[in-house]
């Protein structure tokens, strides 16, 4: 009975606890429940304001990314832009210094030589060259002359009763020996102007130290006519099949300083400041192959009247008209080397030109002034490359220059004192492809017999490379 009342008072206890206790966890859960809502209100509330600066920041950081991307398109632009302009830009430079060790005569009646060793700083090149378009191109090379001279003739009608004046301005010579810019839209045909090469002479297209055999530049050409001949003009170029061509109007020559020596050579106007093109001269060239890549043959025709770039006008009233033709060859097949060149000119009124000279002021001219009515030159060069038998970068060679600027002369009889064969050999070292290493040993002849036959020796290095 205890028992059951114990139970009972316990089923009573539970029903009464079980009806006061869900009320008062109910009044608790509420308050409990306000707060959490508030709770999570407030943590609502900061979720957003964090959410709404995030979304701030976020698009702040879109903003910068975007910033950054142009700003990186910007310079992969520019980049782009140097890269291409960098592409188009294109240099190029060759040089030589040499040795000489010969024997020399003072004046041309002095019959007994003298050896004189000399050194000369013979020549630094450098070629710019810029693309601008895939047709329209330009080139400026200059080259400084032994160490860099600069002596330069001004003619002034006015001081003094119109004199020529030099003016020593440094110690070598700087010039610009070409300056011109392309159009070529197509390999058959281009177009140049400016300061362009003549093709006559092959030392206009074979000047680099690697593409000639002889320590120094053929003398035959240098005792004729202008070498690796510049002037002001605009020509025709291109190539059709294996054929090459060139025709030009430019510049012509002043004959107020051709020489006996070498003939029309220094009637090139580099030496004045202002080049006189009254007399204009035509000048063209087609070649079979490719001189400068290998054999080919060619030749090449220039005309012009060189009266009328005299500053002196007054001096001559006829033309002398100035015509030389050049027949050249090349054959250059596996170790052989074979190359030739023939010049022959002729020059109008050469006795009115001499007379001229003699009697304009400050020209001196000389008592040896006799002008060649004819002229002419040749060189033969022949070479072989060892390197086709022995592990050795060399190459032999065999070479005869000759020239006669005064093969013939209107009046008299013309002297042979300049007529001259220089015979030699010699070897083109190459340490690396870049630099050739030359030496020449040789004999030199004047066809006077009065005078002995003397020897020269020359040593040589030259460079060349391109960016």
């Amino acid at each position: 009975m205890n028992r059951k009342l114990t139970l009972l008072a316990v089923s009573v206890a539970s029903v009464l606890g079980l009806s006061v206790i869900p009320n008062a966890q109910a009044a608790t859960n509420t308050e409990t429940l306000a707060k959490a809502l508030a709770k999570q209100e407030a943590e609502i509330t900061i979720l957003k304001q964090q959410l709404a600066t995030l979304a701030a920041e976020q698009k702040q950081q879109q903003q910068q990314n975007k910033q950054v991307a142009t700003q990186v398109d910007t310079v992969v632009q520019q980049t782009t832009k140097a890269q291409d302009r960098l592409s188009r830009f294109s240099f190029n430079s060759y040089g030589s210094a040499v040795y000489t060790s010969d024997e020399y005569f003072d004046n041309v009646q002095d019959t007994s030589a003298e050896r004189r060793s000399r050194t000369d700083l013979e020549r630094i090149v450098t070629e710019f060259g810029y693309q601008f378009t895939d047709d329209w191109s330009m080139e400026v090379e200059i080259e400084y002359e032994h160490g860099g001279t600069g002596t330069s003739l001004e003619y002034d009608g006015f001081d003094e009763f119109g004199e020529f004046e030099s003016e020593v301005e440094a110690g070598g010579e700087v010039v610009v020996e070409k300056a011109e810019i392309r159009y070529r839209p197509s390999k058959s045909f281009g177009v140049k102007f400016g300061n362009i090469h003549l093709p006559i002479g092959l030392s206009s297209m074979l000047h680099k130290p690697n593409q000639y055999l002889t320590v120094q530049r053929h003398k035959s050409e240098a005792a004729m006519m202008p070498t690796v001949w510049n002037e002001n003009g605009i020509g025709v170029y291109g190539e059709i099949a294996d054929f090459h061509y060139q025709a030009q109007v430019v510049s012509g020559l002043n004959s107020e300083y051709f020489r006996t020596y070498d003939w029309v050579a220094s009637g090139h106007q580099k030496r004045f400041e202002e080049v006189n093109a009254d007399d204009l001269a035509f000048a063209g060239r087609i070649d079979y192959g490719n001189f400068k890549t290998g054999s080919a043959v060619g030749v090449a025709y220039y005309y012009g009247n060189t009266s009328g770039n005299r500053h002196k006008s007054n001096k001559l009233d006829v033309d002398g008209a100035l015509s030389i033709v050049s027949v050249a060859g090349a054959f250059v097949e596996g170790p052989w080397i074979l190359r030739g060149q023939y010049l022959y000119g002729s020059l109008d009124n050469a006795d009115a030109i001499t007379q001229a000279n003699k009697t304009t002021p400050g020209l001196r001219p000389g008592n040896f002034a006799q002008l060649g009515s004819e002229s002419q030159s040749f060189f033969v060069e022949a070479g072989v490359k060892l390197d086709q038998w022995f592990d050795i970068p060399m190459t032999v060679f065999a070479n005869i220059d000759y020239s006669n600027p005064l093969m013939a002369v209107e009046t008299g009889t013309a002297t042979k004192r300049y007529e001259n064969t220089w015979s030699s050999v010699g070897i083109n070292y190459f340490p690396i492809p870049e630099i050739v290493i030359k030496a020449e040993g040789g004999l030199h002849q004047v066809a006077v017999a009065s005078i002995p036959d003397t020897n020269f020796f020359a040593l040589g290095v030259g460079y060349q490379f391109s960016l």
